[in-house]
């Protein structure tokens, strides 16, 4: 069971359709997955795990630490809700930091 799921989905800021863009699923297996209606095979288990950057264990709730000491930070966040951006609007993103880094 997949208990860990909606607590990181939330701390990440991600909807369940940005999270399910990025997992490459329906927003309805996102859902039924937060609510314990089915499981995910072993394959998006690893995905789930690799994209919040969490152990599987802590995903399924067999543990209470993320994995390697790792903490769900800002920039992670930031990092996680980039990659479920259309090539156009990381464009955008891009351009900005840009601009940023070049007046500093």
């Amino acid at each position: 069971m997949v208990k860990n799921l909606k607590a990181l989905r939330v701390q990440a800021g991600l909807s369940q359709q940005a999270l399910a863009d990025a997992l490459g699923i329906s927003q309805q297996s996102v859902n039924r997955y937060e609510n314990h209606k089915v499981e995910p095979d072993i394959a998006l288990l690893v995905m789930m795990a690799d994209f919040f950057e969490v152990s599987l264990d802590y995903l399924v709730g067999r543990t209470d630490e993320f994995g390697n000491n790792q903490k769900v930070l800002k920039g992670e966040v930031f990092i996680r809700k980039y990659r479920t951006l259309a090539p156009k609007e990381r464009h955008y993103i891009e351009r900005i930091m840009d601009l940023f880094f070049e007046e500093n």
